[in-house]
């Protein structure tokens, strides 16, 4: 039998640990690598969260496409009117009210309203009405519950259960749209359905109605320096940038380039959309982009 004997301490064959430098060094490579990498993760969840968000519009258009083609043309009402007795407002494409109210269940249950709503039958999938982005939420019973809602309809597309609301800009600066076969291409020359957006991605800290208003003054006659935004404003959180679906069916991130477009967000809870006003913003860029995609003058 050969008997092993141990090699004496310092010899070449001894197993030796990492000194507390070379720790420090691997530690300092692994945070510069992670501070590195981190953006990068987060800008790819952004993108993967983005191409949801797109999918989502498209599948809003097409169920509100195929609405408009088995109804004679004529389309789902951005709103109510929140009178009683309107017979149009049956085809509001949801009445849901959104706030931070735990008891308005409209907030929390997509059975509240939006389930009975005539667009429901075309996109049965509470998914697409949220984008994936928005982790707002509204406490019930000490329990954080999702909002069932980001999306906002223009409300140039049927209005206020087929009226200005009361609003006398709404018709004094742009054309309330009650039927698709409406959005032609015979307003203004390039004015078509590839340029009128339906659905929106609206802030969760300031939707509110179904419905998303476009402020139309500055718009025709052409004055940016009246441009302004009503208490709906767009969100922006696909990398500042604001999902749209469109009347001829497509979908697209559009890409915001005014700061004021983009105020940060509020926390939960901390106040409630109808809380905002009416906002002014001169020549901003993203509000004619808006103005563009939204109506055209009433004729």
């Amino acid at each position: 039998m050969i008997a092993i004997i141990p090699a004496p301490p310092g010899s070449a064959t001894r197993k030796r640990g990492f000194t507390l430098v070379e720790l420090l060094v691997v530690i300092a490579i692994i945070a510069i690598l992670a501070s590195l990498l981190l953006p990068v993760l987060a800008h790819a969840k952004q993108e993967a969260q983005g191409t949801q968000c797109r999918n989502n519009h498209r599948q809003l258009a097409f169920a509100w496409k195929m609405y408009a083609d088995d109804s004679h043309n004529n389309i789902v009402l951005a709103s109510s009117d929140y009178v009683a007795g309107n017979p149009l407002d049956q085809y509001a494409w949801t009445q849901t009210d959104m706030d931070f109210d735990p008891a308005n269940r409209g907030n929390y249950d997509i059975t509240a309203d939006m389930t009975q709503r005539p667009l429901w039958p075309y996109s049965p999938n509470p998914g697409i009405y949220k984008c994936p982005s928005d982790h707002s939420f509204v406490t019930v019973n000490g329990v954080n519950l999702p909002r069932v809602r980001t999306i906002a309809m223009n409300l140039y597309l049927g209005g206020f259960g087929g009226n200005n609301g009361g609003w006398t800009d709404v018709t004094t600066y742009g054309t309330i749209y009650m039927k698709s076969t409406d959005l032609d291409d015979s307003r203004g020359g390039t004015w078509g359905p590839s340029k009128c957006w339906i659905f929106v991605d609206e802030r969760e800290d300031r939707i509110n109605l179904s419905n998303f208003m476009v402020d139309m003054v500055g718009f025709n006659p052409n004055n940016p320096a009246l441009y302004q935004f009503t208490p709906d404003m767009p969100a922006f959180y696909h990398n500042n940038c604001g999902g749209f679906d469109f009347a001829d069916g497509h979908a697209e991130l559009h890409k915001w380039l005014d700061r004021r477009t983009m105020p940060p967000l509020l926390l939960e809870n901390s106040t409630i959309a109808n809380s905002f006003g009416v906002v002014a913003s001169p020549r901003n860029p993203d509000i004619a982009w808006l103005q563009d995609h939204s109506t055209r003058p009433k004729n």
